[in-house]
């Protein structure tokens, strides 16, 4: 071959070797503009999305424990000595004037009305206060219908002989000081002490045996100092009770503690009401009930709903929000929880923008 022809021959050679070098410089230039070059901003591209203003409802609750607790104190001291052959009621009863409450050497000890304790035995011709409050006892259960003189004369001896015979015991017409146990108020609740009052125990007399209990346990809310913060004075409390029945609860008062830093919250029903009502018996009376409960941070409001991102406030203080227009339009804003706001002043189905104040 001739080198001229040599020449001619790679001439096509050489062209497309330029081409795929300009082919592959190309496409390298556009990987490296694709991969380097940063990707649109969705927020500068599309500073706002819009929503279209619903009917709704908005609330908040947090979820914690309520202790119910009796607070007993002591009303009544035992008198009669012997040995428990029985006890008659439980802790939490309502008893009443001549209420059995247990029973010593088979002998029934009963609980009345009064101030002054039993100390003496009352019969024939005995006279003081202790025998007025034995006579309303006694007229109470139907046995008495004479004057409550505090003075014992046949009348009085004939209504405690026709008591004793009622109750199976000697009807002796005289009431010895271990039969009767006086408290300040009838009726009521009490409970008695399971230390001292037990089938089989002995007693000497003098035991400080009978607890009486308030109208209703007492009931708080153990909480964080940031938990108290949610529940000012009048939050609604729905407590499940140990049945399973529901009771309302209002924040009345909050009591810091030293020791722990926590804060107790006392509540109470309605307008100064019993929160178990007629219920109350639900409640053990010995020790804590842990009861689950329901704290209502916001009560359910209903109306039209807008994000709370949907809201602006100008520096005259009015709340608003910015239509598709680009618009305020003057809200008043009703309820708000959980990024969610109930507001006044706007039609539904009006779309608004967020975040009102922009990207």
């Amino acid at each position: 071959m001739r080198p001229s022809d040599a020449k001619v021959r790679r001439w096509p050679w050489v062209v497309i070797g330029s081409i795929v070098l300009l082919g592959v410089g190309a496409a390298a230039g556009w990987a490296v503009t694709t991969v380097l070059t940063p990707a649109e901003d969705v927020l500068e591209s599309t500073p706002y999305t819009y929503v279209s203003v619903e009917p709704g409802e908005v609330g908040a609750s947090i979820q914690l424990n309520t202790v119910a607790e009796w607070t007993p104190v002591p009303v009544g001291a035992n008198r009669a000595a012997g040995v428990v052959t029985g006890v008659t009621v439980t802790a939490g009863d309502e008893v009443s004037q001549g209420s059995t409450l247990y029973t010593v050497d088979l002998k029934p000890v009963v609980v009345a009305q009064g101030d002054v304790p039993a100390f003496r035995a009352i019969g024939q011709d005995t006279e003081g206060t202790d025998v007025a409050q034995l006579q309303t006892m006694l007229a109470a259960r139907g046995f008495y219908s004479g004057a409550v003189d505090g003075k014992a004369k046949a009348g009085t001896v004939r209504a405690i002989k026709a008591w004793q015979k009622s109750l199976g015991v000697p009807q002796t017409g005289a009431v010895d000081a271990g039969d009767v146990i006086y408290v300040p108020t009838l009726p009521t609740r009490v409970a008695l002490d399971e230390e001292l009052i037990f089938r089989g125990a002995t007693l000497a007399g003098g035991e400080e045996a009978v607890q009486g209990l308030p109208a209703a346990p007492v009931f708080e809310v153990p909480v964080t100092t940031a938990q108290a913060a949610m529940m000012p004075a009048g939050t609604r409390v729905q407590i499940t009770s140990p049945e399973g029945a529901e009771w309302a609860g209002f924040v009345v008062e909050q009591k810091p503690e030293a020791d722990t830093g926590n804060v107790i919250v006392s509540l109470s029903g309605e307008g100064g009401a019993v929160i178990c009502a007629d219920q109350c018996a639900q409640v053990p009376v010995s020790g804590e009930s842990i009861l689950r409960s329901r704290i209502v941070t916001q009560e359910t409001v209903a109306g039209l709903v807008v994000p709370s991102a949907a809201l602006v406030t100008g520096s005259d203080g009015q709340v608003a929000v910015i239509d598709e227009t680009g618009g305020r339009v003057p809200v008043t804003v009703v309820a708000a929880a959980k990024g969610m706001t109930v507001v006044e002043g706007i039609s539904d189905g009006t779309r608004v923008r967020i975040p009102g104040e922009g990207s």
